[in-house]
């Protein structure tokens, strides 16, 4: 998880695995389609989301007109409305963590740790297994409903 385009985060609705989707690219010349790619954390017992942008950039950020690519697209600040960011440093495993191993202690069963780090949000997540796939382009995560 490196250089792609972080478009959606979030615990699943059961509320236990947490779900991170990433618009994958490859240069042209590959022939490689670009798609979404689904990382599901199974078993995700913390998942830490902090800032990564700084007290001046949410000052100059907090304008409405912001959350619309087509409003927001000419001012100044972050412009919130373009539904995604760079993975950038991108995804490291934590070694040697506490965490983990006070989890492992406590379930009987191995954890991770991972730390997503992309452009707006640091991302820390502690769980079991993860697993990968491709999901389709119109793929949509979990979404409140009126019968929820």
């Amino acid at each position: 998880m490196f250089d792609q385009a972080l478009v959606y985060h979030g615990y699943t609705d059961c509320m236990r695995d947490y779900e991170v989707i990433v618009y994958v690219t490859a240069d042209p010349n590959t022939g490689i389609a670009p798609g979404h790619r689904r990382y599901l954390f199974r078993y995700c017992v913390l998942a830490s989301c902090q800032t990564a942008l700084t007290p001046d950039i949410w000052r100059s950020s907090l304008d409405e007109r912001l959350i619309d690519y087509s409003t927001g697209v000419d001012l100044d600040g972050h412009v919130w409305g373009v539904k995604w960011q760079p993975l950038y440093p991108g995804a490291s495993v934590v070694t040697m963590s506490a965490t983990t191993d006070k989890w492992e202690r406590e379930l009987g069963i191995e954890f991770h740790e991972v730390r997503i780090q992309a452009n707006a949000h640091d991302l820390t997540l502690v769980f079991s297994n993860v697993d990968i796939s491709d999901v389709p382009m119109r793929y949509v995560p979990f979404r409140v409903t009126d019968d929820a």
